[in-house]
């Protein structure tokens, strides 16, 4: 909530797939949602669970995410700039707030760089 609310107050439009809760719940069905998303609406998405390895994976089978698991700012700018990265995805259980909105800071400020980087993302896809 903390992410979407800064995100709004810097002017971005944000559209939340949730959760809307603090119960249990599986984890896919929020990934395959926003995932969903950056492929059909939005340019940039964002996921944040524990160790953001299983939403990460699940992002990944959509043709056309590259979502990447990051856990300082120099990965997020590096995911972004050298591989198009259009999904970040938070580990919440190992990063600090501040560190989150650093990392989704420079995400959503970092352009892919393209160049020699643009035919290593081209080999990515499997479709």
């Amino acid at each position: 909530e903390k992410v979407k609310s800064r995100l709004q107050e810097q002017g971005h439009a944000v559209e939340d797939h949730g959760t809307y809760s603090l119960d249990s719940t599986d984890y896919p069905d929020y990934a395959h949602a926003t995932a969903k998303g950056v492929l059909t609406d939005t340019t940039l998405g964002i996921l944040i669970c524990g160790s953001a390895n299983g939403v990460c994976m699940t992002a990944n089978k959509h043709a056309g995410v590259r979502a990447a698991l990051c856990w300082n700012t120099e990965v997020a700018v590096l995911a972004r700039s050298h591989n198009d990265a259009n999904i970040i995805c938070l580990p919440a259980r190992f990063i600090t707030e501040d560190g989150a909105f650093e990392m989704v800071d420079a995400f959503f400020s970092t352009s892919f760089e393209g160049g020699r980087h643009q035919n290593r993302v081209n080999k990515i896809s499997c479709s």
